[in-house]
């Protein structure tokens, strides 16, 4: 009897390990001497069932969240370089560039640098007699057209100033005129423009009406006196009649070849073309200026003559 406990209790132990569920261990009572449970009677035996710990599977690591690409930079605006606004010049704007050579102050004498100073105002488009180097009156008469051109002080001499703007002007002179075949006389200038197509041709200094009332002796008949004020009408006009040759006697004295416009008005020659109105009413211009015009047929009969202020 004593022997077949322990076999008895060693058989409950393995049926206990056998038919648990794999989560579930039966540990036998501990075994008195008397092969009996400590805690049980003698017919009944009672397994305490201890749960096993489940070691939890560890935490899966996820994968690491994906980092969203980043957003995309947009490729930087392209900056677009200014652009520049380029205006159209106008139709009677011609560009002749800098003086090739820098223009000397050579004031009012004659030499190699003058006829320099020649040469860029026909380039610019003052007419004078040629690059002859002497500093006569037709290159007075286009140093005092530049001045009044440029608003500068027109004593027809060329001074440092005078000389920094001959060689630095890009612009050869141009009438308001931009259309037709005519010429334009500017009284506020005092300037005589040759108009081609549009194009103005030649610039020339001029000397119009005074303004100033006049009495004077009529010089083809003395036994009258002749009134009025000194001044050159303005509006458009048409050349009307002319006179070819040399110096004709006037009412109020010599004109060189004069082509009139409007009654006892014209575009003449004369001797003395200052800076400044001074005729009775007609536009003057030096008798080599008129001679050029004669010869080049720049002003024939029924020319158009537009005077304004």
């Amino acid at each position: 009897m004593l022997l077949a406990l322990p076999v008895l209790a060693l058989a409950v132990s393995s049926c206990s390990q056998n038919g648990s569920s794999a989560s579930a261990q039966t540990i036998p009572p501990p075994i008195t001497l008397s092969g009996l449970p400590a805690t049980a009677d003698a017919s009944t035996t009672t397994a305490t069932t201890l749960a096993v710990t489940t070691t939890e599977a560890p935490t899966t690591t996820l994968p690491p969240t994906t980092t969203e690409a980043p957003t995309t930079t947009e490729a930087p605006t392209t900056t677009l370089a200014p652009t520049t606004t380029v205006e159209a010049l106008p139709s009677n704007v011609e560009i002749v560039g800098v003086s090739e050579q820098p223009i000397e102050a050579v004031g009012g004498h004659s030499g190699a640098a003058t006829a320099v100073v020649q040469t860029r105002l026909l380039q610019l488009g003052f007419w004078n007699g040629g690059p002859d180097g002497k500093y006569g009156f037709t290159t007075k008469q286009a140093v005092m057209a530049f001045q009044k051109y440029l608003g500068l002080p027109p004593d027809g001499l060329v001074n440092q100033v005078t000389a920094d703007y001959m060689t630095n002007f890009v612009e050869k002179a141009h009438a308001q005129a931009d259309t037709g075949t005519l010429v334009e006389v500017d009284k506020a200038k005092q300037l005589l423009f040759i108009v081609v197509d549009g194009k103005t041709q030649w610039t020339f200094n001029t000397s119009t009406g005074s303004g100033i009332p006049y009495e004077a002796v009529n010089k083809n008949d003395p036994t009258k006196i002749e009134t009025g004020d000194a001044v050159t009408p303005e509006g458009l006009f048409k050349t009307t009649r002319e006179r070819p040759e040399g110096w004709w006697d006037g009412d109020l004295g010599q004109i060189y070849r004069p082509k009139y416009f409007v009654g006892g008005i014209a575009v003449h020659g004369m001797t003395s073309v200052p800076n400044h109105p001074a005729s009775h009413g007609c536009v003057r211009l030096s008798t080599a200026a008129m001679d050029f015009i004669w010869d080049q047929n720049l002003m024939p009969l029924h020319t158009v003559v537009w005077v304004h202020s």
